[in-house]
């Protein structure tokens, strides 16, 4: 069975990110997070990532529909 929260470093090994890639997500909003016990350490539900890692392949496929790949001549 998984783990329901992951770290900050099992989310940047999971997108192929690095740690402050990840933490800037989190800080910004981008990426919901929670901190948890006395030091404040960050934590990601799986359902969020998942859910993150949903919005963006929409995002990403709205961005390919507005920004077709046009043919290029030979180099």
């Amino acid at each position: 069975m998984e783990p329901r929260f992951l770290l900050l470093s099992d989310v940047a090994a999971e997108l192929n990110v690095s740690d402050s890639q990840v933490y800037h997500m989190v800080r910004s909003g981008e990426l919901p997070a929670i901190k948890v016990g006395g030091r404040g350490q960050w934590r990601i539900e799986r359902a969020r990532l998942e859910e993150y890692i949903a919005q963006k392949y929409e995002e990403t496929a709205e961005w390919v529909r507005r920004n077709p790949l046009t043919d290029r001549e030979p180099e």
